[in-house]
């Protein structure tokens, strides 16, 4: 993220309806404003300033809701393929670099395990809280030293406003819908005195290049908008708060598939994803002992099952609500429709391209963004694959 962009006037931000925005066309127009669609815009910015751009966002602000703002954050590549290591570690250092005001921090993470084998050691080894996990349970663990944990929701704004400073133009409280051969159809939005949402007006500009970074929605667009198939899916993930201290020094812990994350002096509980959610799926809480929870069905039933070495999740600590909507939770992509898919881009449409994130885009996520936009560029250089 730290090349150098030419001399350029801002860019225009649209934030409410009472700004007239002028029908104009655009070389590219970006529809998403979570971190891929920010960070994919400050590059395309970075590599073809001569371009002109339109940065499309539903919300009030670049990520205020969906799965950008409850990613993990957890940069690590125990669960990325060796061959992809060039980009994660790429991505670290745009992560790490003073720019970016993310909470970036260094900071070990450790998977436990019930058996050897591998390069794992012994837990007891570790400083661990026997309240938080019990290391006889899982005597054994890999440990990234080189894992971080950082802000993406901060990320994504960081990376708008840039790309704003670097002369793209932002539009907010807007819907989008591609309309074919080129076209894209954007409707603003407003709220009545009875605080509904509605659509105030609608205009249609064209754009040469559209990069559709939706998240979770991105393949439901490209589908019904452009009558295409994609094989991506999505999964509903909640993200609990379990109050226990935590620490700066504190690691990422992850056992039984279930992560816990230190953050705010307390952990945010991240769920294993088994599965995509199929069509109309609507995510329902579950009950524990007979009383109603605010904790989907399938994320219910791998806490119960980790209660055993992670016995913090037995205690008042754990925030499990009483309905769905007291615990956050947003839908995530699946690309490739599984929870192993990785950040991936494809073209879907001449000159359309899709941009998904997904489980791992805290590690992947920046390098996916950057490829797509010098594809778009026409730059045939990768930064990761340069010699050290």
């Amino acid at each position: 993220m730290q090349r150098p962009v030419p001399d350029s006037a801002p860019g225009q931000v649209w934030a409410h309806t009472g700004q007239p925005f002028p029908s104009q066309d655009y070389d590219v127009a970006v529809l998403g404003a979570g971190r891929m669609g920010t960070a994919c815009a400050l590059f395309l910015r970075q590599l073809v300033p001569t371009r002109s751009l339109l940065l499309v966002e539903e919300g009030g602000l670049p990520n205020e809701d969906g799965a950008t703002l409850l990613s993990p954050g957890v940069w690590t590549t125990l669960d990325v393929p060796e061959s992809h290591w060039p980009e994660a570690h790429w991505t670290r250092t745009q992560l790490s670099a003073d720019t970016w005001d993310i909470s970036f921090q260094p900071r070990p993470m450790i998977d436990l395990h019930a058996t050897a084998g591998g390069a794992r050691i012994p837990s007891r080894d570790l400083t661990l809280d026997p309240e938080v996990v019990d290391v006889a349970a899982l005597p054994w663990a890999t440990v990234d030293t080189r894992a971080a944990t950082y802000r993406p929701g901060a990320l994504a704004l960081a990376a708008a406003q840039a790309a704003i400073r670097a002369g793209a133009d932002l539009l907010l409280n807007t819907r989008a819908h591609l309309g074919g051969d080129g076209r894209v159809v954007l409707e603003r939005l407003t709220v009545t005195n009875t605080h509904q949402i509605v659509v105030h007006e609608t205009h249609h500009v064209r754009a040469g290049t559209i990069v559709v970074a939706l998240g979770a929605h991105g393949s439901h667009a490209a589908e019904h908008d452009l009558g295409t198939h994609t094989a991506h899916a999505r999964a509903y993930r909640q993200a609990p708060r379990v109050n226990w201290p935590s620490t700066d020094a504190s690691p990422v812990l992850r056992a039984g598939g279930v992560t816990l994350r230190p953050q705010h002096g307390g952990y945010v509980l991240v769920p294993a994803i088994h599965h995509r959610d199929p069509a109309g799926y609507v995510p329902t809480g579950g009950r524990l002992t007979g009383v109603p929870t605010g904790l989907r069905r399938e994320t219910l039933e791998d806490l119960v099952a980790a209660l055993d070495v992670l016995p913090v999740l037995g205690t008042e600590a754990l925030e499990s609500g009483r309905s769905v909507s007291d615990v956050p939770g947003a839908w995530l992509a699946l690309p490739g429709g599984t929870p192993a898919g990785l950040p991936q881009h494809e073209q879907v449409a001449p000159g359309v391209h899709l941009l998904l994130g997904g489980p791992h885009a805290d590690t992947l996520g920046l390098s996916t963004a950057y490829d797509l936009a010098a594809t778009i560029a026409g730059v045939a250089e990768r930064p990761w694959d340069r010699p050290r």
